[in-house]
């Protein structure tokens, strides 16, 4: 008999309790999830691959956001605009995310069976990296050519930028009304598309080469897979996706948080995705589909259900918090629980 999951039940209850609660129209519920659906899934994605590869949760997403707001701010120096820029700003960062996935990968295979935390250590040394670039090198290093970000001070980048000339570039391409429902079209079959294409990938060649990784290592190696060079690929991968995930961020926010716009997308990510049904040992695309529909159903409506049920909307906030950290720590305790002594322990003991 099958296993019932309960991650996704438990946010499946939660939401209904909270909406419940929160008196909030089910229409205007409807349209924020989808919001948040064609904002946060590519993000989500790029967690599949490095937990397939048996790398788990790979916190180092943020530093492919890093990598698109470097191609965004760059872009923005040079003055390209519309969809040359925006279009320009995916490349550069696609560029910066290959670099850096590359070295991030060599980086985790020194360190096996640790990689989750390895990354945590990882986006936070990066995170350094990037704010030293545009809070010091700006203006000094890097020639101010567009001085409408430059600070008053003659160095760095300001705090908020706007994004006018890239918001919503595509969001807006193909939109429906269905009644009071906003259906952006087009991203939603770009979000599909791109899970589609992890979804091939994973059962190409080298997508089962992957899962060969992940099962076993030593196993792999044995069938003559370069398992350094294949988690080195995933790495690679999975940070240019969560590139590209950030780049379809920041167009539909439409304001850029220079130095903090790519904070908490590790977290909320991983989250969502565990919310699905995933585990840090096994994940699909159904899982990020699944998982960012009910993980962010349950933000949308816990702020007015604590408003409602504690006089409190700031214990909404607390909650929504406490969720998405709360939802990996289970995660991780569940998959502790259930590790099985390896074959060769098992021979040992028996003996």
């Amino acid at each position: 008999m099958k296993r019932i999951n309960l991650a996704p039940v438990s946010f499946l209850a939660l939401f209904f309790g909270g909406l419940f609660f929160s008196k909030m129209s089910v229409i205007f519920v409807l349209n924020e999830v989808i919001t948040r659906f064609i904002r946060d899934a590519v993000l989500v994605l790029a967690l599949v691959l490095p937990i397939i590869a048996g790398m788990g949760i790979n916190f180092a997403i943020v530093v492919g956001a890093m990598c698109a707001q470097a191609g965004i701010l760059f872009i923005i120096i040079a003055q390209i605009n519309g969809i040359a820029g925006f279009v320009s700003a995916a490349f550069l960062g696609i560029g910066f995310s290959a670099a850096v996935g590359y070295l991030v990968g060599r980086c985790l295979n020194r360190v096996k069976g640790k990689e989750m935390i390895a990354t945590i250590v990882i986006g936070m040394l990066a995170n350094g990296v990037y704010q030293l670039v545009f809070l010091v090198g700006y203006g000094t290093v890097i020639p101010a050519h567009n001085r409408e970000i430059l600070l008053s001070t003659g160095k760095g980048v300001r705090s908020m930028v706007d994004l006018a000339d890239y918001r919503n570039i595509l969001d807006r391409i193909w939109v429906v009304e269905l009644g009071d429902v906003t259906i952006p079209v087009f991203m939603v079959l770009l979000v599909l598309a791109f899970c589609s294409v992890v979804a091939y990938f994973v059962n190409t060649r080298i997508g089962q080469q992957i899962k060969a990784v992940g099962q076993d290592t030593d196993t792999a190696e044995v069938l003559g897979i370069d398992v350094n060079r294949i988690r080195i690929t995933v790495m690679i991968l999975s940070l240019a996706i969560a590139c590209l995930g950030q780049m379809i961020y920041l167009q539909n926010i439409g304001m850029f948080s220079v130095y903090t716009a790519h904070g908490n997308s590790d977290i909320i990510s991983a989250a969502a995705i565990l919310a699905g049904g995933a585990t840090i040992k096994e994940a699909r695309v159904r899982h990020v589909i699944l998982g960012v529909f009910l993980f962010h159903s349950l933000f949308i409506v816990s702020p007015q259900a604590g408003q409602h049920i504690f006089g409190n909307a700031a214990l909404g906030e607390y909650f929504r918090s406490f969720v998405a950290y709360a939802t990996i720590t289970v995660a991780l305790i569940l998959n502790l629980g259930t590790r099985t002594v390896p074959p060769m322990q098992t021979k040992v003991k028996d003996q």
